[in-house]
């Protein structure tokens, strides 16, 4: 299983667009790698017409996007054509192919001793390879979600979580429920009130001593 806080581990692989090193590839910026059980599936078509149509938004955050499919890299780029004609964006970034399942079972989405090849998969049977993780210039990894092969994921959600840990990465502050950038944060706990007052000379609401609300550093 894949924890927040560990190093994401690190494979080569063949891609749209040549093979590569993960790691390597990754360079010193954020990550996303977002999964599926098999070229050609109709709810995932339209997840990466999405990360298409958002890819301009991710690199503004000095974020790059790759896909992974358990199936042949041949198969990806047929599939590619079919996204770009439905969902009215290109797929720019490379989309892994996992024909050999190392990857999916790297990562924990398949069960390590899973016997074979994609050949005669289905997506049923890879129904568990549907999770986003967001990985940091540090090669740990900051995020994992899973969902279920019936639920498109919600990149709007994915976006504003790799916002707040960027935040949260470069100022010692924490954000609420539903936080959207712009909005108010809290004060890390690990921030005591002395430090606090030197960040933060105008002071916080505090409506509990441990939740210290201010306005959004920039």
């Amino acid at each position: 299983m894949i924890q927040i806080g560990q190093i994401a581990p690190d494979f080569t692989a063949d891609t749209t667009q040549g093979r590569i090193s993960f790691h390597d590839w990754i360079g010193d910026g954020y990550a996303i790698l977002f999964s599926h059980p098999k070229t050609f599936t109709p709810v995932c078509t339209t997840e990466l017409g999405m990360v298409a149509k958002l890819t301009p938004d991710f690199a503004k955050r000095n974020t790059k996007v790759i896909g992974l499919s358990v199936d042949p890299v041949e198969s990806h780029d047929r599939w590619a054509a079919d996204i770009e004609r439905t969902q009215g964006a290109a797929v720019t970034y490379p989309l892994i192919g996992d024909a050999d399942l190392a990857v999916s079972k790297l990562y924990g989405m398949l069960p390590a001793d899973t016997d074979g090849t994609s050949e005669g998969r289905t997506a049923a049977t890879n129904a568990t390879v549907r999770t986003v993780f967001i990985i940091g210039p540090d090669k740990r990894v900051k995020l994992s979600l899973a969902y279920p092969m019936s639920t498109g994921r919600n990149f709007a959600e994915i976006m504003r979580a790799l916002d707040s840990i960027q935040l949260t990465a470069a100022h010692k502050v924490a954000t609420p429920v539903d936080w959207k950038p712009g909005e108010d944060v809290i004060i890390a706990g690990s921030v005591s009130d002395e430090d606090a007052k030197k960040a933060y000379p105008g002071g916080w609401d505090a409506p509990a001593p441990y939740l210290r609300i201010v306005p959004q550093p920039t």
